[in-house]
């Protein structure tokens, strides 16, 4: 007997009419037709049954402050990081506390069980960082919070951000941080670096460095990284996010970046929304989208995950906590329209995502978590297009968050009573 038996899914791969059984927290059997009883009996319908949201990006210690103490008038990066050096002084642990477990009652609802967060460390009291490890404590049970010493103001830049990110990883912050390209010069960008992929080859440590968020083409920080981290051994623990420069950098060079970048086994985080809308601010027209190179990063072979970076806070005004609105923005500004290419920007909020952060006991398959969201929608691509309803979302075998199907009622002569948008999906193969 199951504690847990979910019936009829279909499954990212494309299997149709599968069942899933659950003991113990654990999923024990992906197969068609299990006969067994458990205490718990779901019917999906035919509907996509899906591992959990992941987001490989996120600013938790930022998020829900929009407004504090002011907006953002320009919409600019650069007035985002003044703003929040006008808000950091200010910060308390209970308010940082409040709003980033609010924050992660809205990121479940959403299906979203794994957020990899960004926690600045520029401010030597640190109660940033102490916050973040109590907001880890508080939400372990239901989602897995990842925490990245990240010195906002620049490792060299700000003065006494060294030290404070070395005392933030002894407090229990899990991964080393950067900014390169917010250094005084591109020398010492390349110096913070190769002293922070020291620092986590010295720590056992993984890297997560936000580089090149810039529309400048000669920000080259991707390639030093990819340097230091074959330098260091640390293949396989480094990740570079946004790395927006190079949407504006030249063919050649790019072609010789990815395969430096694939050798060095590193991933790339792009977040599409906070790119789009940050990027490309000094264009009249023709006006770059600023968004990196998603489908020659994929087509490298290089894991891409997507983040969703902010919600609601001095850098971006919008987001949802929706890790599917961040793939149907990079859908449409990559222009990966065809079947094949939905599927891997699914995978890219997904999968991709969890191999990044080094889930362990991540998917669908005997042996995993039984963490799944049972989505309004039938197979992927219709997900990305439909954003739809979490009519489930279940963690180690428990339902924790449920919507009600999205149903709309017609009056209409001689058409039906009710529309349900998951019913639209194409009947032939895309």
């Amino acid at each position: 007997m199951f504690d847990l038996l979910i019936r009829n899914a279909t499954l990212p791969d494309g299997r149709t009419a599968h069942d899933i059984g659950v003991q113990n927290g654990r999923i024990v059997a992906v197969e068609a037709g299990i006969e067994d009883t458990a205490g718990e009996v779901i019917d999906a319908e035919g509907q996509l049954l899906t591992p959990p949201f992941v987001d490989p990006h996120f600013h938790m210690d930022a998020t829900l402050s929009l407004g504090l103490p002011r907006m953002n008038v320009s919409g600019t990066l650069l007035e985002g990081i003044a703003l929040w050096g006008e808000l950091r002084p200010t910060l308390t642990t209970d308010a940082l506390i409040d709003r980033a477990v609010r924050y992660c009652d809205l990121a479940v609802s959403k299906g979203l069980l794994a957020v990899r967060s960004h926690v600045d460390v520029s401010d030597p009291r640190l109660v940033t960082a102490e916050a973040m490890l109590e907001v880890r404590r508080v939400v372990a049970p239901y989602l897995d919070l990842q925490l990245v010493a990240f010195p906002q103001d620049g490792y060299y830049r700000c003065a006494e951000a060294a030290d404070a990110l070395e005392r933030a990883l002894d407090m229990g912050v899990e991964i080393v941080g950067g900014i390169p390209h917010f250094e005084r010069t591109m020398e010492d960008g390349a110096r913070s670096v190769e002293a922070l992929c020291r620092i986590a080859a010295d720590r056992g440590l993984r890297v997560d460095m936000h580089c090149d968020e810039t529309d400048d083409p000669l920000s080259r920080h991707v390639e030093t990284l990819a340097a230091q981290t074959v330098r260091f051994g640390l293949q396989g623990r480094v990740a570079g996010s946004h790395l927006t420069s190079m949407h504006s950098m030249d063919n050649y060079y790019v072609s010789k970046l990815l395969p430096l970048m694939a050798e060095a086994e590193m991933a790339a985080i792009p977040n599409p929304l906070i790119n789009m809308m940050l990027q490309g601010r000094h264009d009249t027209y023709p006006k770059r989208r600023g968004l990196t190179r998603i489908p020659e990063l994929m087509a490298a072979g290089i894991p891409v995950g997507l983040g969703q970076d902010c919600v609601l806070d001095p850098w971006y005004s919008m987001g949802s906590g929706d890790l599917l609105d961040v793939a149907h923005m990079a859908l449409h500004a990559t222009q990966m329209g065809s079947g094949d290419q939905k599927r891997a920007i699914f995978d890219a909020v997904t999968v991709n995502s969890a191999r990044i952060m080094g889930l362990e006991g991540y998917g669908l398959e005997v042996g995993c978590h039984a963490d799944m969201v049972l989505l309004q929608a039938r197979d992927p691509a219709e997900a990305i297009r439909l954003r739809p309803n979490r009519l489930k979302v279940i963690r180690r075998g428990k339902v924790i968050a449920e919507t009600a199907p999205e149903l709309s009622c017609l009056s209409l002569d001689g058409r039906p009573a009710q529309v349900d948008p998951s019913e639209y999906a194409p009947r032939h193969s895309a």
